[in-house]
């Protein structure tokens, strides 16, 4: 049994033109190369399948709104669609754009309280903004009222067309002070300054860290900078990590094998692969 925090299903809506993300098709030409020759790329009965025969216990769409910035979107209503139509395995998270003012707060909460989605996404650097601009303060009130948790984008981005500053770790260090009962998930893991997402996850209690957008194996190859996740992430920050695929980025079922054959035992292994995830998206509470 595993948790899939993030997927991007080969339906109507999920995708488009989004020209500042180009360069991401040059980075990530390889994987998604192996990717479309999957079985879950072949259509969408293709991705369905894939996850049943793996056993996915539940897996997370995120919607994004940064039309501000680059006119770009995957609705809250495509998500919550989607969820309604293919049944309980799958979980959505809102995307509202913060430029949008009290509008995006009350989008957020209708996507919440009449579409059923279950989070916030905020993909920051899509929206030039750090996660700790007073512009996002009134979304994450509204999480914490709400009981929803909030994936922000953590570490590197490779768009041309925005600064990568916008993913350090320490903006999220500054706002988990101002909102210490949030439950926010990094993601991806920080790279390149990934030492500093260990600091800053260690410090608060309910910062979790997402290995997604990021071949497991890496987490065991020298000299890659992700190193320090594995060793932590069996050690002291256990009960943080949170596994990804990232479909259609990489293969779903290659980069569940990479995670299951990382080196840690079965009861940490169990906790990346669900019980963490299952705790940030409050599913052992009944939030």
């Amino acid at each position: 049994m595993w948790i899939d925090f993030s997927s991007r299903p080969p339906a109507l809506g999920f995708s488009g033109a989004a020209a500042h993300l180009q360069n991401y098709r040059r980075v990530y030409q390889s994987s998604e190369a192996r990717s479309a020759q999957s079985e879950a790329s072949q259509d969408l009965q293709g991705y369905l399948d894939t996850y049943e025969r793996l056993g996915a216990q539940h897996v997370v769409l995120k919607a994004r709104d940064v039309e501000t910035t680059f006119g770009f979107k995957i609705s809250n209503e495509t998500v919550a669609g989607f969820c309604r139509e293919h049944g309980p395995r799958f979980i959505g998270f809102a995307g509202v754009d913060p430029h949008k003012g009290k509008q995006a707060v009350e989008e957020f909460e209708r996507a919440v309280r009449e579409l059923g989605l279950k989070g916030l996404n905020l993909q920051c650097f899509e929206l030039k903004l750090c996660p700790n601009d007073r512009l996002l303060y009134p979304l994450y009130e509204k999480a914490v009222e709400l009981g929803v948790p909030v994936n922000i984008h953590c570490g590197i981005n490779f768009s041309n067309s925005t600064p990568m500053h916008y993913g350090r770790p320490e903006y999220l260090d500054e706002m988990m002070v101002d909102f210490p009962a949030m439950r926010v998930c990094a993601s991806p893991p920080g790279w390149p300054w990934v030492n500093e997402l260990i600091g800053v996850a260690w410090r608060h209690p309910n910062l979790w860290i997402g290995v997604l957008a990021v071949r497991p194996r890496l987490l065991e190859k020298s000299h890659s900078g992700y190193e320090p996740l594995l060793q932590y992430g069996r050690t002291v920050l256990q009960d943080k990590m949170i596994f990804g695929t990232s479909f259609p980025m990489m293969p779903i079922e290659k980069a569940l094998d990479e995670m299951q054959s990382l080196s840690m035992d079965d009861a940490i292994r169990s906790k990346w692969l669900h019980g963490n995830a299952a705790s940030f998206l409050g599913l052992n509470s009944g939030v």
